[in-house]
């Protein structure tokens, strides 16, 4: 018997065998927890509910979840019911705790239902925990009455049966279609044993590709160095500070550095790109269509 079962069945002994809290009990451990922060009470409030945090867990088992794993997220569910449990309103402490274990247990279900995220609002965790229990009523009732209930139409009626729209509807029916697979898996037709990663196409840049890109960045470095030996020195620092830094400086910078205004580096570094310019068109006329 694997150790999780044996686990689960300790555990769900123990919870069986804890104590049963009346309202009275109950609300003088919440108090004393509350506003003295007795972590004896706390642990009494948890242990006497703890069977209830392992009825919870139970109802997801069918979505493959280890059941220790169900039963642990349910009592962190419980123990973050107890930490903002307010006895003052006279609610049952297992009352206010259901949705606290019940929210828990789902955010682990679909955080660990598959690698792709399912999705986090509410509309979206609605949808995943009951499209395909309305499904299954809804073709019940289509059956009983003699009718069979098109594709479309069911996820038009599902939609508005849950209360969401046709699109978050269509979204969820795709990913419960299917479980996730692995890239590594065989392709069952291949008679040579590829893999489903052999399909995917490489992003990576061809031959051809890489000699063009190779050689278009060795002419336009050679164009760079022709049109900036055309500058004097102060003309070079503005446009390789500006314009060929990783991070660029601002005129303002540039001005503190050579002493002048903000204006005259910008009406400089125009100049600069003038001249640049210039160069280019009479020495390297094939890139005058670029300019």
């Amino acid at each position: 018997m694997p150790l999780d079962q044996i686990e689960n069945r300790s555990l769900s002994r123990h919870a069986m065998s804890a104590e049963l809290l009346d309202a009275e009990t109950e609300l003088l451990l919440a108090y004393a927890w509350r506003d003295d922060r007795d972590e004896q009470a706390l642990h009494r409030l948890i242990t006497a509910y703890m069977r209830l945090a392992i009825s919870m867990a139970a109802r997801f088992r069918r979505y493959g979840a280890p059941m220790n794993e169900l039963v642990q997220e349910a009592s962190v569910g419980l123990m973050k019911a107890a930490e903002k449990f307010d006895p003052d309103r006279g609610v049952r402490f297992s009352t206010y705790a259901v949705w606290w274990i019940k929210s828990s247990v789902q955010d682990y279900v679909m955080r660990n239902w598959s690698m792709v995220r399912t999705g986090s609002t509410s509309s979206q965790k609605s949808l995943f925990f009951n499209l395909r229990r309305v499904q299954a009523r809804l073709e019940r009732e289509a059956a009983a009455r003699g009718e069979r209930i098109e594709a479309h139409k069911m996820r038009e009626l599902a939609a508005a049966e849950i209360g969401v729209s046709l699109s978050d509807v269509e979204m969820m029916d795709g990913r419960l279609s299917g479980s996730d697979f692995s890239l590594n898996a065989t392709q069952a037709t291949d008679e040579e044993g590829r893999e489903w990663i052999e399909t995917l196409e490489d992003p990576a840049a061809g031959a051809a590709e890489q000699v063009e890109d190779t050689h278009d960045n060795a002419r336009l470095r050679d164009w760079l160095l022709l049109a900036m030996q055309s500058l004097n020195a102060r003309e070079r620092l503005i446009i390789r500070e500006r314009k060929l830094r990783d991070e660029t400086r601002t005129l303002e910078s540039l001005g503190q550095e050579l002493g002048l205004s903000k204006e005259r580096v910008r009406q400089l570094e125009a100049a600069a790109f003038t001249k640049m310019r210039k160069t280019l068109q009479e020495h390297a006329p094939e890139i005058s269509h670029f300019l």
